[in-house]
């Protein structure tokens, strides 16, 4: 609370105007005191002189009355005093009043200006509370701005290489659409030569397939003759036996268990067959391209671990066609004619796991075919 004192002041105007009263009575006082002892001195030193006594009483006449006139001015300014006094107090009890009026209403504007100010200081918090609110909300704003920006800013710099990306494989396009477009003119230059060139190619194809067909034929008819031939000379063995268009011999003839090498009981099964091959050697025409494929086929037993010279049923099919061929080389048969292949355990003939159908899948098959 904002507290305004006044000091209060001593009303002195009551005495100053009872001091004033006398002095003025106590100045008459002396000027009539003044008056005689002049007036008689005078009156004492020219005795003789009788027109100054007669002055001098018409002085001292003037100033009684003088001072009946001055005594009527004090009575009058005593009046004008009193009343001004009067008016004073009467002032003074106003100013009283009046200062009264004033601290209550001093009071009253302070209370109010208290409120206020403490409504001001209220709004100014919320106020302050609202602007440091404003100002997060700003700055998370401005953040999330400046992201945005550089998000944009990379996008951007993405895009453009991006462009300039496409804009080099457009120019390489349009080279390569270019090039092709050259190409594809040569390509119709070279059709509209080609044309003429699929006629007789045309003709010439269609003779070759003539002749391929011609020569099947032929080979169908010289293997039927080899077939003949071999079912003749074996009689009715059962180490060998005709299925189709091929021979089966038994592994079991051929090779020992698990191995690779030629028994002797083989190696005469395969002479009579070389000197079967080598007598149609003679017979087939030189321009008939043929060959003898020997296939080798296993069972489906697994190979032990450590077995010497092979790893696994694949390995051992191909090592024992290879032995065939060489033995039937070794026997006059041409070498070029003879295709080993090994097909290990893959194409069984029989499906069961009894030692019958095992014996069977363990196998070399010989087939009479062209190239």
């Amino acid at each position: 609370m904002i507290n305004i004192r006044y000091r209060e002041k001593t009303n002195a105007w009551p005495g100053f105007v009872d001091l004033f009263s006398n002095l003025v009575i106590i100045l008459i006082f002396l000027l009539i005191v003044f008056v005689f002892l002049w007036t008689t001195t005078n009156v004492f030193s020219k005795s003789s002189n009788a027109k100054k006594v007669a002055e001098l009483e018409q002085v001292n006449q003037a100033q009684a009355e003088e001072i009946v006139q001055i005594k009527e001015e004090n009575t009058t300014a005593t009046d004008l005093l009193l009343q001004a006094r009067d008016a004073l107090e009467t002032q003074e009890q106003e100013k009283t009043e009046l200062a009264d009026n004033f601290e209550k209403q001093k009071e009253t504007i302070a209370e109010a200006y208290e409120q206020q100010l403490s409504d001001l200081e209220e709004q100014h918090n919320d106020i302050a509370l609202d602007y440091e609110a404003q100002i997060a909300e700003l700055q998370q704003q401005l953040q999330q701005a400046n992201t945005a920006k550089t998000e944009l800013e990379k996008q951007e710099s993405e895009r453009k290489a991006i462009n300039d990306k496409l804009l080099v494989e457009k120019n390489e396009l349009n080279n390569r659409i270019n090039e092709l477009t050259a190409k594809l003119e040569q390509a119709e230059e070279l059709a509209k030569k080609q044309d003429v060139e699929y006629v007789e190619m045309s003709n010439r194809l269609n003779k070759a397939l003539a002749d391929k067909v011609a020569e099947l034929n032929s080979m169908s008819e010289y293997q039927s003759e080899f077939y003949k031939q071999i079912k003749k000379a074996l009689g009715n063995r059962t180490v060998v036996r005709q299925d189709g268009d091929r021979f089966i011999v038994s592994s079991d003839i051929l090779f020992p268990s698990g191995s690779y090498k030629i028994s002797k009981r083989g190696k005469a099964q395969l002479k009579l067959l070389a000197n079967i091959i080598k007598d149609f050697e003679e017979k087939i025409p030189t321009d008939i391209d043929w060959i003898i494929r020997v296939d080798g086929h296993t069972d489906n037993k697994t190979v032990l671990s450590g077995t010497p010279g092979y790893k696994n049923n694949m390995q051992l099919s191909l090592l024992r066609a290879t032995a065939v061929t060489n033995e039937l080389a070794k026997n006059g048969v041409s070498k070029r004619r003879l295709v080993p292949s090994g097909f290990g355990e893959m194409h069984p003939v029989a499906l069961g796991n009894d030692a019958a159908s095992l014996q069977q899948n363990r196998r070399i098959e010989l087939q009479l075919t062209n190239k």
